[in-house]
């Protein structure tokens, strides 16, 4: 499948995906930013929306900018290691939001239904080990992945 060929229809899309990426990207780094830069938003639900906003940066800047590129120079072809690349990176990245999604439901499950062990509970320690497991298997489930693939 292919976007059509339209001479007409390729600027407008490349504006299109352009503003999408940009708009995304900015709004996701804004998020980071605000959450750094802010002392009272180092909490656990802050840590995990920051986790959020660099997998969800990740996974539009996995296939996005080659789609533009690909808009301006008319191209349709990608190599398999290219492809096996992107499809890995792809899956890695969507399925690190998921897993993402699951932890911020459990550090807010802990938050409503835990709230005087809370701070026990959902300490730096175990946040930053929900975010190494969620990474590691995402990472095993795009390589299972790509050996389905291969």
């Amino acid at each position: 499948m292919s976007l059509p060929d339209y001479l007409g229809l390729q600027p407008i899309l490349f504006g299109l995906f352009l503003s999408m990426y940009l708009v995304t990207v900015l709004g996701n780094l804004l998020i980071i930013l605000a959450v750094c830069s802010d002392s009272h938003l180092h909490t656990p639900m802050y840590f995990f929306l920051c986790n959020l906003s660099l997998a969800d940066i990740f996974l539009i800047s996995t296939t996005v900018p080659k789609m533009i590129v690909d808009i301006l120079t008319h191209s349709r072809v990608i190599s398999f290691v290219c492809c096996l690349t992107q499809m890995s990176l792809l899956i890695l990245s969507g399925c690190m939001d998921g897993m993402l999604l699951t932890v911020m439901a459990y550090d807010r499950f802990v938050a409503i239904c835990h709230p005087l062990h809370y701070s026990v509970i959902m300490n730096p320690r175990l946040c930053a080990l929900l975010v190494l497991v969620s990474f590691l298997f995402s990472l095993l489930d795009s390589q299972l992945h790509n050996l389905v693939a291969l």
